[in-house]
């Protein structure tokens, strides 16, 4: 049994240690981050995380796809972005508030790294070489998806793109509902 745990905690070591947000980081800070870390899977259309929900995790995309969805709070959720392998989710964590600003749906089969982000702030706490080192990988990623986000409002209100209303399939549609 203490081999097994042991042999997971590498493959983890490893999967941290491999994605692409993560490369360059150096040897203690992927310990740091590893001690947070746990595998996660996501079927298709399973919510991820909320808008408006508490922020204390954020997630490294493996494989799949997610989009990040808003308005739900306004009526029909619109897609603002699709991610993948490869991607940083959730950036939430690290900023006051603490709340998502986006919806996450797994549009395919997802597999990510989950990381608790209440203990890793800690650890940045204690060490701000960790969190400037996150903090700069994350700040492209907040740009590029808010620039994103910006150039589809402006598509739309210049009549160059409409709004795409989130679609949802399920294996139940097609059944009838039993009313008996």
């Amino acid at each position: 049994m203490k081999t097994q745990t042991k042999r997971k905690a590498d493959t983890m070591a490893t999967r941290v240690a491999l994605h692409p947000f993560l490369a360059g980081v150096n040897r203690a800070q992927l310990l740091l981050l590893t001690d947070c870390a746990i595998a996660a899977h996501f079927e298709a259309g399973q919510i991820i995380m909320r808008e408006g929900e508490l922020a204390n995790r954020f997630y490294l995309i493996e494989s799949g796809k997610v989009v990040l969805e808003s308005g739900d709070l306004l009526g029909k959720p619109v897609v603002v972005d699709t991610i993948g392998s490869g991607d940083l989710l959730g950036w939430s964590w690290m900023f006051p508030p603490y709340a998502w600003h986006f919806t996450a749906r797994a549009v395919e089969p997802t597999e990510a790294i989950f990381f608790y982000g209440t203990i890793l702030r800690e650890y940045c706490e204690r060490d701000p070489s960790l969190g400037y080192e996150l903090f700069k990988r994350m700040a492209p990623v907040m740009l590029r998806r808010l620039q994103a986000a910006r150039d589809k409002m402006l598509a739309v209100h210049h009549g160059r793109a409409s709004l795409q209303p989130v679609v949802l399939e399920s294996p139940f549609m097609d059944q009838e509902l039993d009313t008996d």
